[in-house]
């Protein structure tokens, strides 16, 4: 077949003159993405070669660096699984991931430590190659087959495609050096000792052996001979004594590991005998992945077995709750010649997930503890994975007893972050309720008008600002023999004695009021269940409160924007008796209650409350008239 010319696909071609533009604080580390690479490549052909024993050949697995400073080039090979034709232009000139072109938008919009991030967390190691490189040239043979082809591009918009001759199954893939790359400037990626010096520093513990060329020089009369030595130890980081390895040890481990462009905020290293013999290598990464909540994220442990790698993504170790968790498990004891099926029933699987499981907790309420501002920082990037933990084990009173602990909420007390306990420990003793108010942040939560009594009483709110709050309070129902109390419920009243009187005040009025409240819920329509008087106000005039059972108006909208709208919530219209539009409103009654000016004042003031809340009006534009007719008059 005679040479073929290609084009990139449009969103591969963005991506490649991102990559290469974009500015990078550490250019070495094309190589450690192209040794994964062929570490993944000699993985596949293993785990192939298991059930198909044409593919078990006789060579070692191996990978082979070759820099040369007469080509300027630099060359890397592996004997792995290698691709076809077809493999290559998908694998290459094609990029057929879901949210590309979101991604990309960022990634141009980003620079330096946040574009390494952005391209890290898309998984598009190969790319990085034209980072160093003008032109890469890539030849592969997959195994199985006898022909081979050979791939040639310098990024710039199109590549070329030819059949070609390779002895082996595998992949080489040559680097053309730029300049700056040659020692010109400070880098010199030809010189086999700074090669030695990058491998070392990347991937020490790839368990393939890493080989190398390097020029033996003997007697002065005698020519220089070429010697091959293996320069990675292959010794996995997590056999070793933790007591042996440095942070910098682990956070490269991670970083080559798990395609990781930053460190680990947190890491766990254990190791178990006993009925179970494990360890296990895990951390909590520095942020959560764009997609982590969404169903295309694929969360799971690697799984080892006495050193060797058998699958990845492994879900059966962790709940859903902790699906942010990433590393690996290493064991003797599971039952590996069988079908995942049965592997989820395996008694030593659920030996090993539940004691994971309680040292994150454990190593979780430590760092809460002992390093607030690191927790916080956690909290921030995955805050909603236990809350959702909490919410999924409603039933699980165990479970949610582990996790109520690790909670944190902002709340009115110095806008900070608290524990429920912390929260508790503040309560005033005539406060029987744990107050809590839902809203889209903060600042809407502090407009609301109900808040006003509350920091008139020096009472504390915790604020409910993420779609899952309410549900996970939902969950919790109490802490500490302490009902949750939400400030915007019908049955909200506060517990001390200065309430009580005002709120015996208001009832007294309500009486004499009946028939106004009757015909102001006549006025508004079935919108809302019932109209009443409140002692909750202060200086506002009117506030929507929700029925004790059922959704929030805040449940009501995460409900709508999940397109699932049957889920309503039973409005009640409160009126503050002592404000001065209730006396217009009463003026207006005594006028008659079928006067146009009584009925607009009733459904303006339902549509202000609907606003407080955050929620527009049925009908915006009328709304607006009748604002505007009023303020005419």
């Amino acid at each position: 077949m005679a040479i073929e010319k290609m084009q990139f696909q449009a969103e591969t071609k963005r991506l490649l003159d991102l990559v290469v533009n974009s500015i990078y604080t550490n250019k070495e580390i094309f190589l450690r993405e192209l040794i994964s690479n062929a570490s993944d490549a000699l993985d596949k052909l293993r785990i192939e070669s298991l059930t198909n024993s044409e593919l078990a050949g006789d060579a070692e697995p191996e990978i082979f660096i070759v820099p040369d400073a007469a080509t300027k080039t630099i060359t890397i090979s592996d004997n792995g699984i290698g691709m076809t034709r077809d493999e290559v232009i998908t694998n290459i000139g094609t990029i057929a991931k879901s949210g590309t072109k979101d991604f990309l938008d960022k990634l141009r919009e980003a620079s330096g430590a946040a574009a390494q991030e952005l391209i890290g967390q898309f998984g598009v190691g190969f790319y990085s190659a034209f980072i160093v490189a003008d032109k890469v040239e890539l030849i592969t043979r997959k195994a199985g087959t006898d022909s081979a082809v050979k791939w040639t591009s310098d990024g710039a918009g199109e590549y070329e495609l030819d059949d070609c001759d390779k002895d082996s199954h595998g992949t080489t893939i040559i680097l053309h050096l730029k300049k700056e790359f040659c020692g010109d400037d400070e880098y010199n990626f030809t010189d086999v000792y700074e090669i030695e010096r990058l491998v070392k520093k990347y991937s020490d513990f790839v368990r393939y052996p890493i080989k190398m060329n390097f020029e033996v020089k003997g007697k002065p009369e005698e020519e220089p001979t070429i010697e091959i030595r293996t320069v990675n130890s292959m010794k996995p980081l997590w056999t070793r004594p933790k007591s042996e390895i440095t942070r910098e040890e682990y956070d490269e481990f991670f970083k080559h590991q798990l395609h990781e462009w930053e460190a680990p905020l947190e890491i766990f290293h254990v190791k178990a005998e006993g009925t179970v013999e494990y360890t296990a290598l895990l951390c909590i990464p520095k942020r959560a992945a764009q997609n982590l909540y969404y169903s295309d994220y694929e969360a799971g442990l690697q799984l080892y077995s006495r050193h060797v790698f058998i699958m990845d993504k492994c879900k059966d170790f962790l709940p859903d709750y902790l699906r942010f968790v990433k590393g690996l498990v290493d064991s003797p004891d599971l039952p590996l010649n069988i079908s995942r099926e049965i592997l989820q029933q395996s008694r030593e699987v659920k030996v090993i997930g539940k004691a994971l499981e309680k040292n994150i907790q454990k190593q979780l309420a430590k760092m809460l503890k002992d390093d607030r501002a690191k927790y916080e920082e956690f909290w921030a990037q995955f805050g909603k994975s236990i809350k959702i933990g909490v919410y999924n084990s409603m039933f699980d009173t165990k479970l949610k007893d582990s996790l109520k602990d690790l909670l944190l909420f902002q709340t009115s007390h110095e806008g900070k972050f608290s524990t429920l306990a912390e929260y508790v420990a503040r309560m005033p003793d005539f406060q029987k309720k744990i107050y809590v108010a839902a809203g889209n942040d903060s600042a809407a939560i502090e407009q609301l008008p109900q808040m006003e009594l509350l920091r008139e009483r020096g009472l504390e709110v915790i604020y409910l600002t993420d779609p899952v709050d309410e549900f996970t309070i939902e969950a919790l129902r109490n802490y500490a023999d302490k009902d949750f109390q939400s400030i915007t419920r019908e049955n909200f009243e506060l517990d001390d004695a200065e309430s009580q009187k005002v709120k015996a005040e208001v009832e007294e009025i309500a009486k004499t009021h009946e028939d106004l409240l009757k015909d102001v819920k006549e006025a508004i329509g079935d919108n809302v269940k019932e109209v009443r008087l409140t002692s909750r106000l202060k200086s506002g005039a009117v506030c929507l409160v929700t029925g004790e059972g059922g959704p929030s108006l805040t449940m009501e909208k995460t409900f709508a924007s999940m397109n699932n709208p049957l889920f309503k919530a039973t409005q009640i219209l409160e009126l503050n008796p002592n404000h001065a539009v209730f006396k217009k409103l009463e003026g207006l009654h005594e006028s008659g209650k079928d006067m146009p000016e009584f009925k607009d004042l009733c459904t303006t003031l339902y549509s202000l409350a609907l606003m407080i809340e955050g929620v527009l009006p049925n009908n915006p534009a009328e709304f607006a008239n009748k604002i505007t007719d009023l303020l005419t008059k």
